[in-house]
């Protein structure tokens, strides 16, 4: 949209005029997005809007540090599960008991943690039961 309005044209009829020039032409075909929703269609305005994008394009996430442990120690018996061998079992269980005990005695800002450290016996103990033998490593 180069051109002025013309004096005596109401604006609206000139942008619609525009328009129509334009959807005649094809300048509206093959628009990057097109048939999908608009992004951001959140009525409520926030100042954080840009980190919060960037945050999910990069696949980044915040969470308090309790949280954030809570969700390692659901990976680390995850892990443990399906360790190979009894010795990385007991390793995947020493680490996480050792950052849980950390923060149980420092404990961060946020919620509370709500955990304790495993009892690396008993996990090994189910290991052992899911690979239906005893040969450790």
């Amino acid at each position: 949209m180069t051109e002025r309005k013309p004096p005596g044209v109401s604006f609206e009829s000139f942008v619609e005029k525009q328009i129509r020039e334009a959807e005649a032409r094809g300048d509206f075909q093959a628009l990057p997005g097109a048939g999908r929703p608009l992004s951001g269609d959140d009525t409520t305005y926030d100042e954080l809007w840009w980190i919060k994008q960037k945050m999910a394009r990069e696949g980044m996430s915040v969470l308090p540090p309790t949280l954030a442990l809570r969700k390692e120690a659901e990976d680390a018996l995850a892990a443990a599960a399906v360790a190979p061998s009894e010795r990385l079992v007991r390793k995947i269980i020493t680490e996480i008991n050792a950052k849980i005990s950390e923060m149980m005695f420092k404990p961060p800002p946020g919620p509370p943690l709500g955990l304790k450290p495993y009892d690396v016996e008993a996990v090994v103990e189910e290991w052992r039961g899911r690979r239906g033998a005893g040969s450790g490593g």
